[in-house]
């Protein structure tokens, strides 16, 4: 046998073994029945969704945390038209009426992620009532000039989806304008938005001289995730013309680009995107929405199915298999805060202070990923 033959035969079992070991997306049912799985632990805690959930205090249920679980059950709702979920969505709605924290007057944008599943289902059923709070309150915040209430990361998730579902809603560009002249405010007069690293610093408390342990600038994974899903919900939301599309794409392309190498071995990443040992170890919904990115990117045409694949089913496979519970309950997601040291320490059995949004994390992530099967 000549050598250029043994080199052949060589690569051809070094292939076989490389393809027999590459992990694969589940069935799609598979996907369905684990997202099910986790759901319906949750419903099963909350029969009544109107209740006020307690942890340090005592909350009205349509806070943040709830509303980004709606998110992500809406997103459910999309691939599994169950009429038990629609109206698990429409009983939170109906419990407060509709409305916001805090009223009408309400800025915060923490307090208006809860329109983004009102304005969903309106869109459904055409009743007044369930958008009727969550426009009063965008259309309070339009007649003043003060566009920097997002002095926070965590707020373009939460509020700029709203800004661009009312924009498609009414026909009316000037609440996606607003929302373009509030996410730039952000970005670049707060500089919150690093592009050398293409990544985001919580807020001002972060920025430099601010450094990890490692002497790295410190980007929380939840954080910079909350940014993904908002480049990825409003993009979907606007027509393509849309004049700023290609700022949200581009910063879109540059996070997914800098999130791509740091994802850990087994499939996470890190609270602390680049200080792995600054609490160190798998955190779930931070994971989740990079998944939740990456998944549209490919399901949309716009990232490489070969160069994001492996990334998003190790992602999937790993949050699939190690991060629920037989019960649907869901390990390894970090409590609410603003750093990696927030709601430490993160394990398959730790319980986080609110169980909600890390699920809602989830259900976007699984809603993608489930288009990519088969």
């Amino acid at each position: 046998m000549t050598l250029k033959s043994i080199f052949f035969l060589v690569s051809l079992v070094l292939l076989s073994a490389s393809i027999a070991t590459a992990q694969q997306l589940p069935a799609k049912q598979e996907v369905i029945k684990i997202m099910a799985l986790a759901n319906a632990h949750l419903m099963k805690k909350w029969p009544d969704p109107g209740v006020n959930v307690t942890t340090n205090k005592e909350r009205t249920s349509n806070l943040w945390t709830r509303a980004v679980y709606y998110e992500g059950l809406m997103s459910f709702y999309s691939i599994k038209p169950d009429q038990d979920y629609l109206q698990y969505a429409e009983k939170w709605g109906e419990a407060h009426h509709w409305g916001l924290r805090d009223g009408l007057e309400t800025r915060n944008a923490d307090n208006q992620c809860a329109g983004q599943t009102y304005i969903d289902l309106y869109n459904i059923e055409q009743k007044p009532e369930r958008i009727n709070d969550i426009q009063a309150s965008i259309d309070l915040m339009m007649e003043t000039d003060k566009i920097d209430d997002w002095d926070w990361i965590d707020a373009l998730q939460m509020a700029m989806p709203v800004f661009a579902k009312m924009a498609v809603l009414t026909g009316d560009s000037k609440y996606s304008e607003r929302m373009f002249e509030m996410y730039m405010d952000t970005k670049v007069t707060q500089g919150l938005y690093n592009k050398k690293d293409g990544l985001w610093w919580r807020d001002a408390d972060f920025t430099p001289p601010y450094t990890e342990p490692n002497g790295e600038d410190c980007y929380w994974s939840r954080g910079n995730g909350w940014v993904v899903a908002a480049l990825v919900r409003v993009m979907d939301i606007l027509p393509e013309d849309d004049p700023h599309d290609k700022e949200y794409l581009k910063t879109y392309k540059e996070m997914m680009k800098a999130v791509l190498p740091i994802q850990r071995e087994d499939g996470f990443w890190n609270a602390s995107l680049h200080d792995p040992n600054n609490y160190g170890g798998k955190e779930a919904s931070g994971t989740s929405l990079f998944i939740y990115g990456m998944a549209w990117g490919v399901n949309n045409g716009i990232l490489s199915a070969r160069k994001y694949m492996p990334a998003i089913t190790k992602g999937w496979n790993a949050l699939a298999t190690e991060s629920v519970h037989e019960d649907g309950f869901l390990g390894y997601v970090q409590g609410t805060g603003k750093e990696p040291k927030a709601g430490q320490p993160v394990t398959f059995t730790s319980k986080p202070d609110f169980e909600d949004y890390g699920l809602g994390c989830f259900l976007l992530a699984g809603s993608e990923v489930y288009k990519l099967c088969d």
